[in-house]
């Protein structure tokens, strides 16, 4: 594996910054909410803030805190009373940390979010623009799933994918993920004393993600894999990502600083367009096409729209508009766009030259099935 060492942190010149606290840590190994670990950020924050740095913060904390004040040792496992600790802890989160940056002068704003609010293209650009504009005004969003309202099909499933994605939504520099580890190891140093801290390294590397594991406890449900998975997702805007002990002594001033500390991710990427950041970001698709083996060249080598006369399958049950994956015919993902037509459109018009379309469909909307301004490759 080969990768940079620069001499500074990534955090030194960044602007714009998306931190994410994770549950072990805002919540205390799940003992109720760490007033004065959040009141420590805060502060940290402040003085960022003081020195012109933007900042969105990404707390994890509301169940585990309903869970304490519910009484409940225990996670639970129906989603109802998952949702109900929720809002029982969202009060508690929203009450500390309104205090803690109120003491700094600071305004706060709380934003739940869920899947749907980020694959709706419409609601995506909504986030977007009160994201910018309250960073603009100088206020600290304070952003978390909205665990009341998710349901399954919605949910982003843990802090850290909502976290990259924010940093997507808000074009940051970086992301720091502050967690209840010094950093990535060789492996799990709970049950391999003898494993190496990783230094350094390239955000989406594979190496990184079969060191990584699944590791997670009873409190928070990501691990450092998901942290590793979302430095890749965080690339693909260009920003960099650490993931550091978020109890270390003045861990956000340290970094801004030039500091090393934990794991540096860096994105070696190539910034992809804001409408393609969206694309790629969906979590969710409404279903799959796929290609013969001359519309993956035409995609990935020459740069060229998604034709119907060289898509040979589809299946899902998708609406014009809608995202859909494409597949080549060893059912590999190499790309996903925004569709032109239904999926029974799509059925009739498979291998279809996009002279007969009208002659099939009784009518015409787009040449392409997908066209290139709409597609992402992945």
């Amino acid at each position: 594996m080969s990768t940079p060492h620069p001499m500074t942190s990534v955090i030194k010149k960044a602007q714009r910054l998306v931190v994410k606290v994770g549950s072990g840590l805002v919540t205390n190994a799940g003992l109720g909410l760490d007033h004065a670990a959040l009141t420590g950020w805060a502060e940290q924050i402040a003085r960022l803030r003081k020195d012109g740095r933007q900042i969105v913060l990404v707390s994890s904390g509301a169940i585990a805190e309903g869970m304490q004040r519910l009484g409940w040792t225990r996670r639970p496992q129906a989603l109802h009373e998952l949702q109900a600790a929720a809002a029982v802890g969202q009060m508690g989160m929203v009450q500390v940390y309104e205090s803690c940056f109120r003491s700094h002068g600071l305004l706060t704003s709380q934003i739940l979010l869920t899947h749907e609010d980020l694959a709706d293209r419409k609601r995506y650009l909504n986030a977007r623009s009160t994201l910018r504009t309250l960073l603009d005004l100088g206020v600290i969003p304070v952003i978390n799933e909205n665990d009341t309202v998710a349901i399954d099909e919605i949910r982003f499933g843990d802090n850290d994918t909502l976290a990259a994605l924010v940093t997507n939504l808000v074009e940051a520099d970086a992301l720091v993920i502050l967690t209840d580890q010094r950093g990535l190891y060789s492996a799990d140093p709970r049950k391999h004393p003898d494993a190496t801290p990783i230094a350094d390294g390239i955000a989406g590397d594979p190496y990184l993600e079969t060191i990584a594991g699944s590791t997670g406890s009873a409190i928070a449900r990501g691990g450092m894999l998901t942290k590793v998975l979302a430095a890749k997702r965080a690339a693909r805007s260009g920003a960099d990502t650490i993931i550091a002990w978020g109890r270390e002594p003045d861990v956000l001033l340290r970094l801004a600083a030039g500091e090393r500390l934990g794991t540096q991710l860096l994105a070696q990427q190539a910034t992809i367009a804001a409408r393609k950041q969206w694309l790629a970001d969906h979590l969710q698709v409404r279903g799959r096409v796929t290609l013969d083996a001359g519309a993956v060249k035409a995609l990935l080598v020459d740069g060229k729209s998604l034709l119907p006369v060289g898509v040979c399958g589809a299946a899902g049950d998708f609406e014009r508009g809608e995202v859909v994956s494409c597949l080549d015919e060893s059912n590999r993902e190499i790309a996903r766009g925004l569709v032109n037509y239904s999926y029974t459109d799509t059925c009739r018009i498979l291998r279809t030259p996009s002279s007969q379309i009208e002659a099939k469909l009784g009518y015409v909307d787009e040449p392409e099935l997908i066209h290139r301004d709409n597609l992402v490759l992945l």
